[in-house]
């Protein structure tokens, strides 16, 4: 018997308390479940357990399975993009996706708005910042973060929503929370410039309730909820 749906709830427990703890209605968070490596029947029981919005990091693997998931005559779902882009790979992002949280340059964000179908909604975007400084982690950095966005909320067939980051990983929660403190303070500082954002994407399984604390509105799960991954996809 599968324990999704035992994961999802318990998960749902975490977010409650981590909302309470910090003075926050638990509803002000969302559960992004991270689906990838996973397949489309993983996304059904999930999606029977009341879960509504996933999260692929694989396009190939999430344009198939969003396929999947429709033809078995699922619910209307939320698609999140949570990979890496590349530039030759924004058209069918921007045609099969609802969100993107990945975007750190304006050339894909500029593709992605000129490749979004006319008859969809605007795409909505969360711009990456590699609030750690990590060498490997992708991201704009945070001195070059309020050009990007202003130049991203301008461009039509997008919505600037907010801002995403993967700061690198601690196990202490001071120091875990000083790093979405960070990303809070630049969503802040672009809210103060006059952009509308709504949205800070940030927390997994192991920081989950620093990020809440620190005004996570998404918080992207994968392993919590569907179990260990076998990393055979590229």
């Amino acid at each position: 018997m599968s324990l999704i749906p035992q994961n999802l709830q318990a998960i749902a427990t975490t977010i409650v308390a981590a909302a309470q703890e910090s003075g926050r209605a638990p509803e002000t968070v969302q559960l992004l479940a991270v689906s990838k490596t996973f397949g489309a029947e993983a996304v059904l029981e999930a999606v029977a357990a009341g879960q509504r919005a996933f999260g692929e990091n694989y396009l190939q693997e999430g344009v198939d399975k969003i396929a999947a998931v429709r033809a078995a005559g699922a619910p209307a779902l939320e698609w999140h993009f949570i990979g890496p882009i590349q530039s030759n790979k924004t058209r069918p992002i921007a045609e099969h996706f609802d969100w993107v949280h990945t975007v750190e340059r304006e050339k894909i964000a500029q593709r992605l708005s000129e490749q979004r179908p006319a008859g969809l909604a605007p795409l909505q975007i969360c711009l990456q910042v590699n609030i750690s400084g990590e060498a490997s982690k992708s991201g704009v950095t945070p001195q070059e973060l309020p050009a990007l966005a202003h130049k991203v909320a301008a461009l039509p067939n997008l919505t600037l929503r907010g801002l995403m980051a993967i700061p690198e990983p601690v196990e202490d929660y001071a120091q875990q929370r000083a790093a979405f403190a960070a990303l809070r303070a630049l969503y802040e500082q672009l809210r103060a410039e006059g952009l509308a954002l709504d949205t800070l994407s940030m927390g997994m399984s192991a920081d989950l309730r620093a990020a809440i604390v620190e005004g996570a509105t998404i918080v992207r799960v994968g392993s919590a909820i569907f179990g260990s991954r076998n990393y055979h996809k590229a």
